[in-house]
């Protein structure tokens, strides 16, 4: 009897083994799949993710470009790739840059630096290409010069057509856009300039 037994129990035993086994591997790869899964979706997200950056990066990177346009109240002046209005900043003629990072003045007046990897602006509709140049700032960024000038956004423009900057003496000198010789145009801008220049000025 016992000798009937051990065989069956050990028969029954080896199958419950078996079956816990193929329930095992079968929970293993089912995980694996799941994490093989959200692992590549997270891939996925990620390489989404970073494609958006390089192709970002690969947008800007060739994007420095300075063009003429028009805009009201200041004449046909030089703008950057998103047409924002580019400014001059009186005392920095010559490649001289005091407009630094150190004394606040980039908050306000942000340059118009070269992405990693770019040694020149282009020159866009209107604009001497031989009047495009670089300078190295005090922080190492490499700017974008215009006839020896400096460029510059300002904070205080909502967007491309305005030219709120102009004529307001801040950082050591007065700012005012460029006409495609790459010199300061002096006239007035918008009747608002003055309290743009109450708002904005150092």
């Amino acid at each position: 009897m016992s000798n009937t037994v051990g065989p069956l129990a050990r028969t029954s035993t080896r199958r419950l083994l078996g079956a816990g086994l193929m329930l095992s591997a079968a929970m293993t790869v089912a995980a694996c799949g799941g994490s093989s899964g959200s692992s590549s979706g997270s891939g996925a997200g990620s390489g989404s993710g970073s494609g958006g950056t390089a192709s970002t990066g690969t947008s800007s990177s060739p994007g420095v470009t300075i063009s003429l346009k028009s805009v009201p109240n200041v004449g046909t002046v030089l703008v950057n790739g998103q047409g924002r209005t580019l400014y001059l900043l009186t005392s920095e003629k010559g490649d001289k840059v005091t407009c630094t990072d150190s004394n606040g003045c980039t908050k306000l007046w942000p340059e118009i630096a070269l992405p990693t990897g770019t040694t020149a602006a282009k020159a866009g509709s209107g604009v001497n290409a031989s009047l495009l140049g670089t300078v190295r700032d005090a922080s190492g960024h490499m700017e974008v010069t215009y006839n020896g000038w400096p460029l510059y956004t300002f904070a205080g423009d909502s967007g491309p057509g305005v030219a709120h900057g102009q004529g307001i003496a801040s950082f050591g000198g007065t700012w005012y856009v460029l006409n495609a010789a790459g010199s300061p145009v002096t006239g007035q801008s918008q009747s608002s300039s003055p309290s743009s220049g109450s708002g904005y000025g150092y």
